[in-house]
């Protein structure tokens, strides 16, 4: 049996699910492959990987609709596939809880280096302090979020992005710095991704009529409440 990270690959195009299962066969993990959303639902469910690669159009049910039922119960990071001329279903599915993007037609180093960037962003840090700020509670080291006792569940991207802000609380961390601190310096233009992390962050950690822990510098950044 292969201790290779089990990554799961859902496209409905053979030429496209055989690349991807070189790809990552030589970049040293298994590929499991799935022609259907709903096929690749039930594979995660029955042996949960360690990671998902998904197209964002497929014959059932699309790729944010399977991002966002997969986001109902685990954390693991997903990476969607998106063809030129996608944006407004890629922004959809970074909202439904996507971590990253690929667009086709993509190189095998391009989508080797971003999943390993968002596996990264998934493993524990190390013995790291525990930050509370009015209600909310973060345990570095732990990867732990709690709000008023209640635990939040956040992906490793929105987990990443709030470390980055609350370690330096009161700090203005500009679009850049954040986008190469979190994501890396070849995302350093994407605004697209940091808005709709920062969106879901706020949506998952901020309680309506609560304290704001993100603040919005316009145009220039964000910074964590001090």
């Amino acid at each position: 049996m292969s201790d290779a990270p089990r990554i799961l690959v859902c496209d409905d195009e053979p030429q496209i699910l055989r690349a991807l299962k070189v790809i990552l066969r030589d970049a040293g993990y298994e590929a499991v492959p799935a022609e259907t959303g709903e096929r690749a639902l039930d594979f995660a469910a029955v042996k949960p990987p360690q990671a998902a690669i998904l197209d964002l159009m497929l014959p059932d049910i699309d790729g944010v609709e399977v991002t966002r039922r997969l986001r109902e119960w685990t954390e693991m990071p997903i990476l969607v596939l998106s063809a030129v001329g996608e944006e407004d279903r890629k922004v959809e599915a970074l909202a439904a809880g996507a971590d990253d993007y690929v667009t086709k037609p993509f190189g095998p180093r391009e989508l080797v280096a971003r999943l390993e960037a968002v596996l990264r962003r998934a493993q524990p840090q190390g013995a790291e302090p525990v930050i509370a700020a009015e209600g909310l509670e973060i345990d570095l080291a732990a990867r732990t979020v709690r709000r008023d006792g209640e635990t939040v569940h956040l992906t490793p991207t929105e987990f990443g992005l709030l470390r980055v802000l609350a370690s330096n609380r009161g700090k203005l961390m500009t679009h850049r710095a954040l986008l190469v601190e979190v994501w890396g310096v070849e995302y350093e233009d994407d605004l697209q991704v940091l808005r709709a992390h920062v969106a879901n962050l706020r949506r998952k950690i901020e309680p309506e009529d609560g304290p704001k822990y993100v603040l919005t510098d316009p145009g220039v950044g964000y910074r964590f409440a001090a």
